[in-house]
């Protein structure tokens, strides 16, 4: 598959990242059920960004969550550095089309309670 584009609704904020994962992941806690998100990780270099975002850290403060200034889109969320090894960044595939993300796997997993996946 080639390269998969999302971008927040008004545009402002555009991402792009090299292939499709083997799963998506839907989040039950507090954040990401208001978000409406389903996550795609991929390695920090493996990401494009473009346009401004403002972020957003709660709890421990290890993730900043990402969204358009402009239209309040979420449209990623990265670890912060320092607090993880891997350094993730993660794009809310619901920013790309659904023809691109309607079949691949989602995976539900339990951030409100725990931290395992309930599949």
């Amino acid at each position: 598959m080639p390269a998969i584009f999302g971008s927040c609704l008004c545009g402002a904020v555009r991402w792009k990242v090299p292939y499709a994962p083997q799963w998506l992941v839907s989040c039950n806690c507090s954040a990401c059920r208001r978000y409406g998100a389903l996550w795609a990780h991929y390695r920090v270099d493996e990401v494009v960004l473009e346009g401004e975002t403002r972020g957003y850290m709660r709890g421990d403060r290890s993730l900043a969550f990402c969204a358009c200034p402009i239209c309040g889109s979420v449209t990623h969320y990265r670890s912060v550095p320092g607090t993880d090894p891997s350094e993730r960044l993660s794009v809310n595939m619901r920013m790309a089309p659904p023809e691109v993300w309607r079949d691949i796997r989602i995976r539900h997993f339990d951030g409100a309670d725990s931290w395992e996946f309930l599949d």
